[in-house]
């Protein structure tokens, strides 16, 4: 019966028919082996709509740490005892040379990340400013930022400079969120999202997946970043740091991540949907699923304040699948 019901939606989604909120929480429910036909009709919503590449990213962490949201998953919050990393903005030629190394790599999108709740200061702004503008023009990469808050002028102002998109992750659902942070708001980060939207900017927005939230929150998630219409869906998995307070969080089996995945994909048919953080320690040797499961982006490099694969490895894997790096 489970199996009908995917071949159901699967037909429905392809048919440019948008699945019910209903039906996506059956998805949700199911188990075992059907899981892997979930995941091969996340597949061919996938190829139907946006095709067998795959596309690549890669980040600078332009600043780190001293951020003073308390975000409960966080090693650069300063609420958090860890030994993260902790910098002031890195230069111009620094984020350049990060940028032509990332190109050099196949990645197609680079995003300047820096922590905290915004970028305050005048001098701080201009330096990203004129970053944005070095890597376009140095480059054939699509530059993308990831700043905390953004005001309307300054997401005008990246947009002039040659910023292309603008990631703000919603991170989890509405109902969830006050379980991870309560210095911001869910409607302040919705706020940015909206910010970026008016400036025509192009909008990244995703989540972290294991943060203690049920299976009815992964739904919300998908049809928040929906309603939202934004343009790509990073998804994170937990990987628990030393000192956040949810270090200790028990982590969701790889095939029920990849399960979201594939839901993800029904909900959200045309997006380009990416696998980020965190894969390597929660999918470990099922990483290649996340291309079957539904995702046609990820990346490569490392993160934030942990490390990633070798990217021959992520290259390697792309090819043995028979897909091509977008």
């Amino acid at each position: 019966m489970e199996k009908h019901f995917i071949e159901y939606l699967e037909k429905k989604v392809i048919a440019e028919k948008e699945i019910k909120y209903d039906e996506a929480r059956e998805l949700m429910a199911i188990s075992g082996s059907t899981v892997f036909d979930l995941f091969v009709a996340a597949n061919r919503i996938k190829e139907h709509f946006v095709g067998k590449k795959v596309h690549l990213c890669s980040i600078i962490n332009a600043k780190s740490g001293k951020c003073a949201e308390n975000c409960a998953f966080c090693a650069q919050s300063s609420h958090h005892d860890t030994d993260v990393p902790v910098f002031d903005l890195v230069d111009v030629d620094e984020i350049a040379k990060s940028a032509r190394a990332a190109e050099k790599d196949l990645a197609t999108c680079f995003g300047i990340v820096t922590s905290g709740r915004s970028i305050n200061s005048v001098d701080e702004f201009k330096t990203i400013l004129s970053a944005v503008q070095r890597v376009r023009n140095e480059t054939g990469i699509s530059a993308s930022a990831s700043l905390g808050m953004l005001t309307l002028e300054q997401a005008e102002a990246l947009r002039d400079a040659g910023l292309v998109t603008y990631h703000h992750n919603i991170e989890t659902s509405r109902e969830f969120f006050p379980q991870v942070c309560t210095t911001h708001s869910y409607d302040d980060s919705l706020e940015t999202i909206k910010n970026v939207k008016k400036a025509g900017l192009r909008v990244c927005s995703g989540v972290i997946l294991g943060l203690g939230e049920a299976e009815k929150d992964r739904v919300d998630m998908a049809f928040t970043l929906k309603e939202l219409g934004v343009d790509s869906v990073p998804v994170n998995f937990l990987n628990p740091v030393e000192n956040t307070r949810f270090e200790h969080n028990a982590p969701v089996e790889p095939l029920e991540l990849l399960k979201s995945v594939a839901i993800f994909r029904f909900i959200l048919p045309k997006k380009r949907i990416g696998i980020c953080g965190g894969r390597e320690k929660n999918l470990r040797d099922l990483q290649s699923l996340i291309f079957l499961a539904g995702a046609n982006a990820t990346m490569v490099g490392h993160y934030l304040t942990t490390k990633g694969r070798n990217k021959e490895d992520d290259l390697q894997m792309i090819h043995d699948l028979g897909l091509e790096v977008g």
